[in-house]
């Protein structure tokens, strides 16, 4: 699925705790898995936030989400790697490149899933208007079947975890 996050992050001290729920999402209705990949990206927010965005506590902010899809596919499954880059550069307040698609998801234990059938993901994200392309670093090898042609119309950068991945979708 190819969509768009768009992320606005407030500052939540002036919230009773008890009313603050961390990340709002605006669909309506909330695709379940999109409501997955959006829990799974806050735990890991939560718990990795010194190694993600330093000294910023996540859970003084509040977080509005909403899921712009860009095909057919309405479902946001697999969007848990986007999510949390675009959780942390919303709450560093930074941009993400411009062009950049971001493949991947992240579990509760913060590991990234693999990727099946990068090849068609490249040649999509290719016919999409990218000029580059995020993924885990477990589909190096898978891409050799791409074709010249599309080797050279995306760059293709690799993350081994989710601080890679943040560190290489900012823009410097």
């Amino acid at each position: 699925m190819f969509c768009f996050i768009r992320i606005f992050c407030g500052d939540a001290s002036e919230y009773d705790p008890i009313d603050y729920a961390g990340v709002k999402i605006l669909n309506k209705p909330v695709p379940p898995a999109f409501r997955e990949s959006m829990g799974f990206a806050e735990q890991n927010l939560y718990a990795r936030a010194m190694q993600l965005v330093g000294d910023k506590d996540p859970r003084h902010h509040e977080f509005t989400v909403q899921l712009r899809a860009f095909d057919a596919s309405k479902s946001g499954a697999k969007l848990g790697l986007g999510a949390i880059i675009a959780l942390c550069t919303a709450l560093l307040k930074k941009s993400v490149r411009g062009g950049l698609i971001i493949v991947g998801e992240i579990n509760l234990g913060g590991s990234i899933d693999p990727i099946h059938n990068p090849v068609s993901i490249a040649e999509i994200a290719v016919e999409k208007g990218a000029t580059a392309l995020l993924m885990p670093v477990a589909c190096r090898r898978q891409l050799v079947d791409l074709s010249d042609d599309m080797a050279t119309k995306i760059d293709i950068q690799f993350y081994s975890d989710a601080r890679d991945a943040l560190l290489k979708a900012m823009v410097e």
